[in-house]
């Protein structure tokens, strides 16, 4: 099906869905006329919902994405620039207030790469390391971002996910070795390039083997440890401000010191095909997706020559944004962030996501120009370089970290809107019914007749919501940073051309999302959350979902500790804390049969909503992580080890400590995480019931 691009600024709507959209303007000036003071929630808010949902267009989007991807867009480059200023003339022709945000930054580009098979005749195969490129394409080269330069002439052993594990299975020395690994295994690129030079190898090379179709793709992303600049931790990076210098310790603790490139399934296979030495382990090789016949792991009679040459330099990026002033609350906002650069043409990642947020802001138009106005402010956020170690939004989150923590109402994440079938979602837990209550209004893209949820509750992992303890995508420094509630949602679990050449518009039309339907389905998920948090008179946030899942928590982190080690604490604080969910849950039932107004009882929900806005901040604490201060959410953050528990990372890590420490120091420190925890809890619950210790 060929859909036809339109106009990208205006969208002219069907017959029908104007008949509709006049029959609730009409029903919205006749309750507005003769009954002003009763249009409250529902009846005025969902009125407004009806007319967001039916002011959807695949064919609008599908004209968004394939502007979007007409060329690629890295950040820091010009055509990345020329993408703020598109997505920015578009806010601004729909009057919205818009404006930019620009910050000088450290990036990483590469100059010049080469890899090389040389056989024991003298002879050598000189392997591709990006994917080809059409005459005069800005294409950058496959490459990982913040990789040291190096060359290397050494074996090549393979060590399959480059886990802990892997490492023992394997039994070898791979120090002076390139090693192979391939994705997969819940470690990210920076772990497996820590934990290759942990283990004394000299270089990484990786490859995805998820795929049969895409085996020539190369998977570009960065290997730098934690998130922002890297040359203004914790700051900022305005002009004038701070800047360490790249021999600073701490900015260098950010880089790996042994070079990494991505390869291509297709390269991967040259290379193992030939080894020798030791047999593949059996628990590799019945998960092994390789196109060639791999038997061992070690190196064979051929040698890898490999060389990456790169340079870091500062560059300007820009986050645009659009803001929508509240009429009652003004100092009061949501955020809707998706990011805006990409390693290619980046069709799924990032700009299925932008084109959803530049239909928002089309379908938001439409309401305000209907008499809509929020109760509270929204804000659309575009982000950049967020490939690079979510630095546009880190920054931003930084420099309004103040504001943030008295005005942020929740941070609604899109990137990656479409990479396939199936609806996924992730989000801190207070907004885990708002999730379901929104997904039963939004019609399923795949099935007729049925709502999002339907589906959704159908599939084997059943309504499922994931944690944000991962560190993917911006909601990152919004959870994990500054403790604003937060919500992920995408369609797809994964997508073969991540990150390579082959992520365009060609291949969203033809295999993520033929019809567009499913970025209807993300772009009405996403708007209609922020219309109840912007417009609901009292935040619909439900803290017993939140103390059911710190429940589920303790219970299991008491089935992998020491029976040495008390959880009194911890259990006590947690229960003390479902106690105050419940007094809530009913102070929100008596407030919302209020439905009348007046200074006392708006004085009252104002009360109480700060109260339920708080309470997220409560889990931060101000020396964040052992070993990543940065990261101060205690409850969800990034664990030292992806293959423990996903939860309470301050504590998972605790007990992966090195074992040159003493059994006493080990469970002392346990204990101690345990303690720190449990006084997060007790902040979060004071913040809940709004009342001093």
């Amino acid at each position: 099906m060929t859909i036809k691009p339109l106009n990208l600024l205006t969208t002219k709507l069907s017959p029908l869905t104007t008949m509709v959209s006049i029959l609730i303007l009409t029903i919205v000036a006749f309750y507005s006329f003769h009954f002003p003071h009763s249009l409250k929630h529902p009846n005025k808010s969902t009125t407004f919902q009806s007319l967001f949902l039916s002011s959807s267009s695949n064919s609008t989007i599908s004209s968004y994405l394939r502007t979007l991807t007409m060329h690629p867009h890295l950040a820091g480059t010009k055509p990345n620039s020329n993408t703020a200023l598109f997505v920015l003339n578009h806010f601004t022709s729909l009057n919205l207030e818009s404006h930019k945000t620009s910050y000088n930054v450290l990036l990483s580009y590469p100059l010049n790469s080469s890899l090389s098979i040389h056989l024991t005749n003298g002879s050598f195969i000189n392997l591709p390391l990006t994917e080809p490129s059409e005459p005069g394409s800005d294409m950058v080269h496959a490459y990982h971002a913040y990789s040291p330069s190096g060359s290397v002439y050494a074996k090549a052993v393979f060590v399959n996910y480059g886990r802990d594990t892997d490492y023992r299975t394997l039994g070898l020395d791979v120090k002076g070795c390139i090693v192979i690994v391939r994705k997969g295994g819940g470690l990210g690129r920076n772990t497996v390039v820590e934990k290759a030079e942990k283990n004394g190898a000299a270089a990484v090379l990786i490859y995805n083997d998820e795929n049969d179709t895409w085996r020539n793709g190369f998977e570009r992303g960065n290997v730098m440890k934690g998130v922002g600049d890297p040359v203004s931790p914790g700051w900022g990076s305005v002009d004038g401000s701070e800047r360490l210098s790249l021999e600073d310790n701490e900015v260098m603790e950010r880089f790996p010191k042994i070079p990494s490139m991505p390869i291509s399934a297709n390269v991967a296979d040259a290379i193992l095909s030939s080894l020798g030495g030791n047999l593949v382990p059996l628990e590799w090789r019945n998960t092994l997706k390789s196109k060639a016949v791999i038997s061992h792991v070690a190196s064979g009679p051929t040698m890898l020559n490999f060389t990456y040459l790169g340079e870091k330099k500062m560059a300007t990026i820009q986050n645009v944004f659009a803001v929508i002033k509240g009429s009652e609350e003004p100092d009061r906002h949501v955020l809707l962030g998706n990011h805006r650069d990409a390693w290619t043409y980046g069709a799924v990642d990032p700009s299925s996501g932008t084109a959803a947020l530049l239909d928002l802001a089309r379908r938001y138009s439409i309401l305000l120009s209907s008499g809509w106005k929020p109760r509270r402010t929204i804000v659309l956020c575009s982000w950049d370089a967020e490939e690079f170690g979510m630095i546009g939004s880190t920054e931003w989150v930084e420099q309004n970290l103040i504001n943030l923590a008295s005005k942020a109402v929740a941070y609604l994440n899109v990137d990656c809107a479409v990479q396939g079938p199936g609806f996924f979602v992730g989000s801190t837990p207070q907004l885990d019914s708002l999730i379901r209550e929104v997904t039963k209004k939004v019609k399923d893209p795949d099935s007729k007749g049925v709502s999002v949820y339907e589906t959704w509750a159908a599939s084997d992992a059943g309504n499922n919501i994931q944690r944000l303890g991962r560190v993917d995508s911006d909601f990152a420094p919004f959870v994990q940073h500054a403790g604003v509630p937060s919500v992920d949602v995408y369609y797809g679990k994964d997508f073969p051309v991540y990150h390579t050449a082959f992520d365009s518009y060609n291949w969203m039309a033809e295999y993520g999302d033929p019809f567009f339907q499913r970025h209807v389905a993300v772009t009405g998920i996403w708007g209609l959350l922020a219309l109840r948090l912007a417009d609901d008179s009292i935040l619909p946030f439900d803290y017993l979902s939140y103390a059911n899942e710190l429940q589920l928590y303790r219970d299991k982190l008491s089935n992998v500790l020491d029976q040495k080690i008390s959880l009194l604490p911890l259990t006590t604080s947690i229960n003390e804390f479902a106690s105050a969910a419940k007094e809530v849950d009913g102070e929100l039932k008596e407030l919302r049969l209020a439905e009348t107004s007046g200074q006392l009882v708006d004085m009252k929900r104002r009360a109480f909503n700060d109260r339920l806005m708080l309470v997220e901040k409560g889990f931060l604490d101000g020396d964040g992580l052992k070993g990543k201060q940065w990261f101060k959410h205690l409850v969800f953050g990034p664990p030292n080890d992806a293959e423990k528990l996903d939860f309470f990372p301050g504590i998972v890590d605790s007990t992966t400590r090195s074992s040159s420490i003493s059994e006493k120091e080990r469970l002392t420190e346990i204990q101690h995480e345990i303690w720190r925890v449990t006084r997060a809890i007790q902040r979060a619950t004071s913040a809940l019931r709004g009342e001093f210790a």
